[in-house]
């Protein structure tokens, strides 16, 4: 019997995989959510390299909360990064939810950062 965590390991490698193969971008906006907080990258798959990053941990965080792992957080880690991508010359990005179903804080920082100006 498979537990959770494996099963995640999972549903995350079929993601990437199918990624990697449909995408012509090599670079990913990876995203990972924890109870307490929201974390976003932009890796750079052929360098393996995270070009930009943000989190509901950094010193730029604003949040109109005080709580850092709600919708409200996500949508501002989402703003921040695509901020951050923009600044260093990266419009378009394929989306990486990883094990994540793309539904409350996941589909909050994916529109978010649609709205500040990333493409995928």
């Amino acid at each position: 019997m498979s537990d959770s965590n494996e099963l995640f390991k999972r549903r995350r490698q079929r993601n990437r995989t199918k990624l990697r193969k449909t995408a012509n971008n090599p670079v990913r906006l990876s995203v990972h959510r924890s109870s307490k907080h929201i974390y976003a990258q932009i890796i750079d798959d052929a360098a393996g390299r995270t070009l930009a990053s943000a989190s509901s941990l950094d010193a730029d965080f604003k949040s109109e909360t005080s709580k850092t792992s709600d919708i409200a957080a996500a949508t501002a880690v989402g703003t921040l990064v695509a901020e951050r991508a923009k600044a260093k010359g990266i419009d378009a990005v394929v989306f990486d939810r990883g094990g994540y179903i793309f539904h409350g804080r996941v589909k909050a920082l994916a529109d978010a950062a649609r709205e500040a100006g990333l493409k995928f």
